[in-house]
């Protein structure tokens, strides 16, 4: 992580102006016209920061189509807002990917994943505004509880935080991996969503002071040294 990425998070995307109506898209196109509306989407979602508040016509309007088209790619609005929620929650799972990389022990990659955690959200402020900060669609809780499963980066915290379990490393009282998971996201989502909203305070920037805030909330939970 850079000073600059820590101080001067991007600008939020501005929403795409309407642009005027394009011809048919020719055969092979289909493919960068869905990219288009994925990315006119996510500047919706990061200008309005709801997706209650973003419309298939919108983003027909902000790419040049009418809204049939959007249909022809995306069944429904929440399939569009899904597939874009998704490709950035990838993102970020590759980031862990790569941490992880090596590691065996649970303690250690749980450690490593918070600071990958850190890290893509101090140096993609944007779409970690998007996956972490704006609204969803109002959902069941089943609905909720499903959707949080998908998010592959979450649910290697879960497994970790269960082989920590599995391994005695964790105190007794902590059992359920998906309660301390939960716990520790909140720890860092936390960290970063200051950081990149509150610029004008002066966060410490040393690698150091990052560790100990990271840390600080995964070694409440290990068990004390036999």
């Amino acid at each position: 992580m850079t000073d600059q990425a820590a101080a001067s998070p991007a600008a939020p995307a501005p929403v795409p102006a309407p642009a005027g109506r394009r011809a048919r898209s020719r055969k092979g196109e289909g493919r960068r016209l869905r990219e288009e509306i994925l990315d006119a989407a996510e500047a919706l979602l990061l200008q309005t920061g709801a997706a209650e508040q973003v419309s298939i016509r919108a983003v027909a309007d902000a790419v040049g189509v009418t809204p049939p088209s959007i249909y022809r790619h995306f069944p429904d609005k929440d399939t569009l807002i899904y597939e874009v929620w998704d490709r950035r929650c990838g993102t970020l799972d590759d980031a862990f990917e790569e941490a992880l990389a090596g590691i065996d022990d649970p303690i250690a990659a749980l450690m490593e994943i918070g600071r990958a955690y850190v890290r893509f959200g101090l140096e993609n402020p944007e779409p970690y505004r998007l996956v972490f900060m704006t609204r969803a669609d109002p959902h069941s809780p089943e609905e909720d509880a499903e959707r949080l499963g998908q998010i592959r980066a979450f649910m290697r915290a879960v497994d970790l935080v269960q082989q920590a379990i599995d391994a005695g490393r964790l105190k007794p009282e902590f059992t359920d991996a998906m309660r301390v998971a939960t716990i520790i996201w909140a720890h860092v989502h936390g960290l970063v969503s200051l950081m990149i909203t509150k610029t004008d305070f002066p966060w410490p920037r040393d690698p150091e002071w990052l560790d100990l805030a990271v840390m600080s909330c995964p070694v409440s939970f290990l068990a004390d040294p036999a």
